[in-house]
């Protein structure tokens, strides 16, 4: 028996703060709850190295900043934890709210590849159609190796 669309769940930001802190990754994508374990150390390495990098540029150029694995909150029914977020200096004031989250899309997304053909789809399609959607600018899907 199919669920009827009108009968599914829709996930919210609020919804979030009930699940514990477990080691997995809680995220929604247009009202969908994405569950994934917490990522293993190839990913994390590339992600660092990434995040490294980025952060190196911004402190030679003062153009932005670069943070790892920030929550960005763009609605109630889309929350996500890319791997790495570069923001320019002149847009990063208007991205945060007063509690220092990010409400609005980064100039710069990094997703590092976790293994799994459901993993590759989520950053292959969802979150490359949630992040053009909501104006992210450049989208790096990188490979942990």
């Amino acid at each position: 028996m199919s669920q009827r669309t009108a009968d599914k769940v829709r996930w919210t930001a609020a919804d979030l703060d009930l699940f514990p802190d477990n080691g997995n990754r809680y995220e929604i994508i247009d009202g969908n709850l994405l569950v994934t374990r917490v990522p293993n150390w190839r990913h994390q390495k590339a992600s660092t190295r990434m995040s490294t990098a980025l952060d190196t540029w911004c402190l030679e150029t003062g153009l932005g900043e670069a943070v790892q694995a920030p929550g960005v909150i763009f609605t109630d029914a889309d929350n996500v934890i890319p791997d790495v977020v570069w923001v320019s200096q002149e847009r990063l004031s208007l991205l945060l709210d007063e509690a220092g989250h990010l409400t609005a899309a980064p100039d710069l997304v990094v997703e590092v590849l976790s293994p799994g053909e459901e993993n590759e789809r989520r950053d292959r399609a969802l979150k490359l159609k949630l992040y053009s959607e909501r104006g992210v600018q450049e989208y790096w899907i990188v490979g942990a190796t």
